[in-house]
């Protein structure tokens, strides 16, 4: 039995791990590995875009179906499905289009193909979810706040060796780490084919809600008709809209305007995970108990308005230090907003309507994540490689609004 679990967590959190780490090894890449297909920000936002967009239509039913079937066969097939993406990602852009299919390339195969492969990739992206029932299923109601632990531990890992090793494998060749992610993603595979057992038994599954259920527009709507939480909600969709606006933009702006490469980029995408890891690793609670949720969710707005300001007036000369400080505060704003947001809407909301509202607030992060980054590649394509920057800063200050208006005659209360 203790050997079981200890193969389940593994597995639990080699999927973890792959989820994030895969993901953040291409991200930074992204502007790199489409050098010879594109060049416009409303390509690569399109781009970012639908792998969100594909993840957010389609985790309702991966979770829906992992309670009806089992975690396992679910896992199996999502783990199979970023193998599957990734793939063909790796294999578009390895492929010489110019010397072997040139009009091929000519036609636009090789974008299709890499949209193809975002949202096969995005489409079976419920391995978070799933893995974190998986987890749930194993573990007592007391030790399941020390098992949901792993989650953030796999997630700030991965945002951490995803762009260390993204950068040190570009320098051989930019093709090379995404080969290396899916090498990883095929060993997460084989580690849940071989290792985890199925943790939800036949008589604890339920049969598949009805189609309306799992569409998550509705889920979307109805947050927003609860008056104690709209605005709040309305703050949360927001900033998600202009924060993964203009980091989608970053690396591009990286190349553009300072003339960085694959290594430089990554590197400043590591430093946000390690500030984000320790944000929100160590430093949340203690700030939340002397300032409480209200002021830090101000002052991390005010943290990454600077590091978005800070950016766009950076110049060659000036870019490393500009910059490094920048995307700093853009982490470490966004590791107090993102918590202390989630805590003041469950505050509000009192003993009623929680798990509705706060799983909803995942579908408006999602929302943001896939409506932020085309808005701001057209923007730089149409008003300046600065544009993102501006729209994202007038964004957040509509933010800091929602928030400081949010919470008519509770600020005191709030924010104690």
């Amino acid at each position: 039995m203790r050997r079981s679990r200890r193969s389940t967590v593994l597995s639990a959190f080699l999927t973890l791990l792959n989820d994030r780490m895969g993901e953040s090894i291409v991200f930074p890449l992204l502007p790199f590995l489409l050098t010879g297909y594109t060049s416009h920000g409303r390509t690569l936002g399109l781009l970012t875009g639908s792998y969100a967009v594909a993840q957010f239509l389609a985790t309702p039913m991966i979770g829906a179906l992992s309670d009806r079937y089992g975690r396992r066969p679910v896992m199996a097939c999502c783990v199979g499905g970023t193998v599957l993406g990734l793939g063909l990602f790796a294999a578009t852009i390895a492929f010489p289009w110019a010397s072997q299919w040139p009009a091929a390339r000519a036609a636009g195969l090789p974008l299709a193909l890499l949209f193809a492969a975002r949202l096969i990739d995005g489409f079976s992206g419920g391995t978070a979810a799933t893995a974190g029932a998986v987890l749930a299923d194993i573990s007592p109601p007391e030790e399941r706040a020390r098992a949901f632990g792993l989650i953030g531990v796999a997630f700030g890992l991965g945002f951490i060796l995803g762009p260390a090793l993204g950068g040190l494998l570009a320098r051989q060749s930019v093709t090379l780490p995404v080969l290396v992610a899916v090498g990883f993603a095929v060993v997460n595979l084989l580690a849940v084919l071989t290792l985890l057992p199925e943790t939800h038994p036949p008589e604890a599954r339920i049969p598949l809600p009805r189609r309306r259920e799992l569409q998550p527009f509705s889920q979307l709507a109805n947050v927003f008709r609860n008056p104690q939480v709209r605005r709040l909600c309305g703050a949360f969709f927001l900033f998600f809209l202009a924060f993964n606006g203009f980091t989608a933009m970053l690396v591009l702006y990286f190349r553009q305007a300072y003339g960085w490469g694959p290594d430089l980029a990554a590197l400043a995408f590591l430093v946000v995970g390690v500030v984000a890891t320790v944000v929100q690793g160590g430093l949340i609670g203690p700030l939340v108990q002397r300032l409480g949720e209200w002021r830090l969710s101000l002052a991390g707005l005010g943290s990454v308005i600077a590091g978005c300001l800070l950016i766009p007036l950076a110049t060659p000369a000036t870019a490393i230090p500009l910059v490094f400080t920048g995307v700093s505060l853009l982490a470490l704003g966004t590791g107090l907003v993102t918590p202390c947001l989630r805590s003041l809407v469950s505050r509000r909301l009192g003993d009623s309507g929680q798990g509705a509202a706060l799983g909803s607030l995942q579908g408006l992060q999602s929302a943001g994540s896939f409506l932020g980054p085309p808005l701001a590649g057209l923007a730089y394509d149409t008003a300046g490689r600065h544009s993102p920057f501006w729209l994202g800063i007038g964004l957040l200050v509509g933010v800091a609004a929602l928030v400081a208006g949010g919470l008519p005659g509770q600020g005191r209360k709030d924010s104690a």
